[in-house]
């Protein structure tokens, strides 16, 4: 859907909406789309609890919930919840740190990597259907306008606190 399509919704009143409040309505639904779609797609897990795999599979070694949880943006208690059930599940390992014992690190379990690994495919394919029609050009300037928002909100949780 583009913003023509969107804007033309008659039931939504869109005449002077300012571009990036526009964007920011787009984004919260694009995020509640995506997340009922990718929570269909993925049986035994929902689309959060695959969202921490993947930040866990990009990572050089085994974070911290608190790490974790910048990563992927989400609160403390949020991202512990949701590694509890992958816990339970047998997707990650919670472990002590060796230096610290009150750290908890997280690592992706034998069973969390083979169940990326048989995914990893479908999960491609996917992706490429979702990008499809997507430039490079297009990708960075998307990329680009999403990072100086995280940036602002990170200067306004600052100022809060």
């Amino acid at each position: 859907m583009d913003y023509n399509d969107i804007s033309a919704n008659p039931l939504v009143a869109f005449p002077d909406m300012p571009p990036g409040q526009f964007l920011l309505g787009i984004l919260s639904a694009f995020d509640n789309r995506f997340q009922a779609v990718a929570d269909g797609f993925f049986k035994e897990i929902t689309w959060k609890q695959f969202f921490a795999i993947i930040c866990l599979r990009v990572l050089e070694e085994p974070p911290t919930i608190n790490e974790l949880s910048e990563i992927m943006g989400s609160s403390h208690q949020n991202v512990k919840q949701i590694l509890l059930k992958l816990e339970k599940k047998g997707f990650i390992e919670i472990f002590p740190d060796e230096k610290d014992r009150r750290k908890q690190r997280i690592r992706i379990s034998k069973k969390g990597q083979k169940f990326c690994d048989s995914h990893d495919p479908e999960s491609i394919r996917l992706m490429g259907q979702l990008f499809s029609g997507i430039s490079d050009a297009e990708f960075e300037t998307a990329i680009g306008v999403i990072g100086k928002m995280e940036k602002n909100l990170k200067e306004m949780q600052n100022t809060e606190n």
